[in-house]
């Protein structure tokens, strides 16, 4: 018989793992709203952007690539705890056709309050959305075969950085969706923007979905913790020699006069699309931090974390909604007081915003976590 405890806290790791990172994804939100006049570039300019913005930005490039990699470990728990890889490829599909729909609706009007919108950005749940339909194909794979074409997206997808389409090519849609961020025109009142380009996303789900038997009822906890550090550690020596070398997809990192600002380019990496080099950095921390927060035991603030984390998309809907109120709110009450924005002063504000909303938000989330978990025969509830 399986011992529960250990079963508890396995799940839990993973639910206080997604929290963390929910977390950090609104510092990045709260700078989005409220620093709007002081956009970042992606890799982030290191003559233009203090250590403070620097460090704000980088916490948040752990978001994606975690909701991604442990949406995929979760489509693999699911199988099961259900009927295997037929409800996972069901369930995978219809959940992924949700999200892209929730993305080109709720989640795109919550950033531009625009109705009808005259642009619609592709963004993180989109990807997620795309990556789960890919994912319900690619679980019928035998594992081995799925884990090494995860590792061959993941590593060789920069290969095709030189690729490009001409508008008027057939393929340039396909592709801007696949691999390449940039804008896709639909007509004279609409134009998509391919913030998050899929191609890399489906390697790391299909990552996530492979390590899942890591997490199986009879994996002991010391085995599983010792797979999650060796695979962590490698990730992230992979990362430094890569990066050391100035080689492989990524832009090169130089040295200036301010050992900081040599520090911050080192870890300056791309985001759109994910280079290798990043999510060999947030994957390799990613696992690091899982090993690490199952680790920890029943600590309350492990508790608190994985309560953000079990009811994710509530979150996310919700996380949104408020920061447009409040920026709304602000704007009304305070003017624009950056040409066109209404922004705060400096970085430690946004922290401090950061570090005061999950206490509004912790309530409501709490609740709708709580529905989730006693009203199993709400079946919609799965899909938030």
């Amino acid at each position: 018989m399986i011992d529960a405890a250990p079963l508890r806290q396995r799940l839990l790791s993973i639910d206080a793992l997604r929290g963390l990172v929910i977390l950090f994804m609104l510092l990045d939100h709260v700078r989005e709203t409220f620093l709007l006049h002081r956009q970042v570039s992606d890799p982030m300019s290191i003559d233009s952007t203090e250590p403070a913005l620097f460090v704000s930005r980088t916490l948040a490039h752990l978001c994606a690539p975690v909701f991604v990699l442990l949406t995929g470990l979760s489509a693999w728990l699911y199988g099961q705890k259900y009927q295997g890889r037929h409800d996972v490829s069901a369930f995978l599909f219809k959940r992924g056709l949700f999200l892209v729909v929730l993305e080109f609706t709720l989640v795109n009007f919550a950033w531009t309050f625009q109705l009808p919108p005259s642009v619609i950005y592709m963004q993180v749940i989109w990807a997620i959305g795309v990556s789960m339909i890919a994912l319900a194909a690619l679980v019928w794979l035998p594992r081995p075969l799925l884990i090494t074409l995860a590792l061959v997206i993941i590593a060789g997808h920069n290969l095709l950085d030189g690729v490009h389409f001409a508008p008027e090519s057939v393929l340039q849609v396909p592709w801007t969706i696949l691999h390449e961020r940039s804008w896709i025109e639909v007509g004279d009142s609409l134009r998509l923007r391919t913030t998050y380009p899929v191609l890399p996303w489906i390697g790391v789900i299909a990552l996530g979905y492979g390590i899942g038997p890591w997490f199986a009822n009879g994996m002991s906890a010391a085995v599983r913790q010792r797979y999650l550090l060796i695979a962590g550690v490698c990730a992230l020596v992979g990362f430094v020699l890569l990066r050391a070398a100035n080689g492989y997809g990524e832009k090169p990192w130089q040295a200036y006069d301010s050992g900081v600002q040599t520090l911050m380019s080192f870890f300056n990496v791309t985001k759109y699309p994910p280079s290798l080099l990043f999510l060999a950095l947030t994957l390799g921390v990613g696992l690091l931090l899982l090993l690490a927060l199952e680790r920890a035991g029943h600590r309350r603030w492990i508790g608190v974390l994985a309560v953000f984390g079990s009811a994710p998309m509530f979150f996310y809907l919700l996380h949104l909604y408020v920061l447009k109120v409040l920026y709304v709110a602000c704007g009304a009450l305070f003017g624009l007081n950056y040409g066109n924005y209404f922004g705060f002063d400096g970085v430690g504000a946004v922290w401090l915003m950061a570090l005061v909303l999950p206490l509004a938000l912790y309530p409501p989330v709490h609740w709708f976590a709580a529905l989730k978990a006693r009203r199993r025969d709400l079946a919609w509830l799965k899909y938030l």
